[in-house]
């Protein structure tokens, strides 16, 4: 039996994921088992007990569109993000984008789009001869479609708007969000060539360029990466995206070309791409918490695993998809993301700081094996049911990720083929590790021991409800009344910014999509720091970065 360790958990189980009159939590669970199972050709019910133990106590918690939808017959798509078609660079083409995201939002999905094929401000319209408004007011559609669609959903929209460093409406996406009350429903990132990170080192001259138009200019290369990094400074945003380290470590550069990524930047898809996310809560694993006997039970998450795989992968059989596209692009590679959430939590039950090397390596160690374990379960479901359609060996094997896999792994793959072209991602899980009991989400660092958070009623009011992460109350569990507290407890404001691009590149080596991570800074950090944490994130082999400062336009939350 499942139950709901909080208040608050209890409040989004009922806001977020309940199903009409589901009486409890272990009826959505049921639910869901149920549902995916309805994948399988052959023992039915046996699939649906196994899904059902690996839903038991939020030990995997699958992504909140999964729990959401699954087996509620609704027309509603069990993928968290997608990532729009390639805009066409006229109103027909631009209006049929707006469309398309308009029914992906609509259905539940959140969506990516990369604004870098429209023509600059000032551009001539071939049509009238007038002229262009450029990338950024066309956002604006976005934003308003955003708003009204999802209105009365219970899923805030999510969109992410990406543009290409060398657009020549760069500067004004960067400054788009420095003003308050703009592009709410955006997150934004700049897509950082790495020609254009040498051309920032080399204090180098960069062109921005519309070649369609032949618009072409050159300006400093740090008076662009200036504007960025003072964005982010100002509003939090824009995020980076490593573009080209992007897309030379994706499975199938030898397919398709990644245009952009889902709202949260944990996987980078290709148009019409979909990411099919699940967590597994490393907090459930942690075996004799602050006692000298404290262990991460790396055998039962390695057993843990199979299922979640599976469970992923029945997801593309028996979802929705919004438009036709995303079925035919999605189920052509049948990308999954299993990552981690619960972290922090673990971490600190084990008695080990965030911010050391003791932690990083705990953290990777854990990593390194569900992947693992993922790319050989995905090679079992090859065998069982086949390879993802656009799988060539060759090809595949010579991606760098997979070149980097165990001769043991790279064998399998040889001879059978892999179901599923990606494994890994690591989300955000914010509103699924609320729900476990409140967690630390994704990779993150507990943000906070205890304390109150405000909950809207049924009748619209707002209650104080009292929250503790579960690290805290286990270590009040175990410990003598008036022990002091661990060392281990560490919490996001007392990490430093390289502690934590660190951790993100102690996991990365073991993700083949990418991680989520937001750094997390002081308000007062002095701005040459700050500006130094983007050309870390790069040095350290990151594909992105985001950074968080309390600011005037966003508040001391992140939106």
């Amino acid at each position: 039996m499942t139950t709901l360790a909080n208040p608050l958990a209890e409040h989004v189980w009922r806001t977020r994921y309940r199903f009409e009159d589901e009486p409890s939590v272990d009826a959505t669970l049921d639910r869901v088992a149920h549902a995916l199972s309805e994948a399988e050709e052959h023992d039915r019910e046996r699939w649906t007990r196994r899904f059902r133990d690996a839903l038991e106590g939020f030990a995997f918690v699958p992504g909140g569109r999964i729990l959401a939808g699954a087996g509620t017959k609704r027309r509603v798509t069990l993928m968290n993000c997608f990532v729009m078609g390639t805009l066409d660079d006229s109103l027909d083409g631009i209006f049929r984008a707006l469309h398309e995201a308009a029914i992906t939002l609509q259905q539940g999905g959140g969506v990516g789009t990369d604004f870098s094929p429209l023509r600059p401000k000032g551009a001539r319209t071939d049509a009238t001869g007038g002229r262009s408004s450029g990338p950024v007011s066309f956002m604006q559609l976005w934003e308003q479609m955003c708003a009204t669609v999802t209105d009365a959903s219970p899923r805030r929209g999510a969109m992410m708007g990406v543009l290409a460093c060398d657009h020549p409406d760069i500067h004004a996406f960067v400054a788009a969000k420095r003003v308050g009350g703009k592009l709410t429903h955006f997150n934004v990132s700049v897509l950082v060539q790495d020609a254009f990170m040498r051309a920032v080192a080399e204090d180098a001259p960069w062109k921005l360029a519309y070649p369609r138009f032949r618009i072409e200019r050159e300006i400093r290369a740090r008076d662009l990466w200036d504007a960025i990094v003072g964005g982010a400074y100002a509003s939090a945003e824009p995020g980076v995206l490593f573009i080209d380290r992007i897309r030379a470590e994706d499975n199938l550069a030898y397919c398709e070309t990644i245009s952009a990524t889902n709202p949260c930047g944990e996987i980078p898809l290709p148009p019409y791409g979909a990411c099919d996310l699940g967590s597994i809560n490393l907090a459930a694993f942690v075996r004799d918490p602050f006692t000298p006997r404290a262990r991460l039970d790396l055998e039962a998450i390695a057993a843990l695993v199979p299922l979640a795989v599976r469970m992923l992968d029945n997801v593309w059989t028996v979802t929705h998809f919004p438009v036709p596209p995303q079925a035919e692009q999605g189920r052509s590679s049948r990308r999954i993301g299993l990552g981690i959430t619960g972290l922090g939590d673990a971490l600190a039950m084990l008695g080990l700081r965030y911010d050391s090397d003791a932690g990083r390596a705990t953290a990777a160690g854990a990593m390194r094996e569900i992947v693992e374990r993922a790319y050989a379960s995905s090679i079992e479901l090859a065998r069982e049911r086949g390879a993802f359609r656009r799988f060539e060996r060759e090809p595949f094997l010579a991606a760098p990720f997979v070149a980097r896999l165990s001769r043991e792994l790279r064998d399998g793959i040889a001879k059978h083929g892999l179901r599923n072209s990606h494994l890994a991602a690591i989300a955000p899980a914010g509103t699924i590790s609320v729900l476990a009991g409140g967690v630390s989400s994704g990779i993150e660092p507990i943000f906070a021991l205890e304390g109150t958070r405000r909950v809207r009623q049924d009748d619209g009011a707002f209650a104080e409800v009292e929250v503790a992460c579960p690290a805290l109350l286990a270590c009040r569990e175990a410990a003598a009344p008036g022990s002091p507290m661990p060392d281990a407890f560490v919490t996001a404001t007392a990490i430093g910014p390289e502690a934590q691009l660190r951790m993100q590149a102690a996991l990365q080596p073991h993700v083949d999509n990418a991680i989520s991570k937001t750094t997390n800074v002081a308000a007062d950090i002095a701005y040459e720091d700050f500006a130094a944490i983007y050309a870390r994130a790069f040095e350290l082999g990151l594909k992105g970065c985001t950074v968080f400062r309390p600011n005037p336009v966003t508040g001391s939350i992140l939106r």
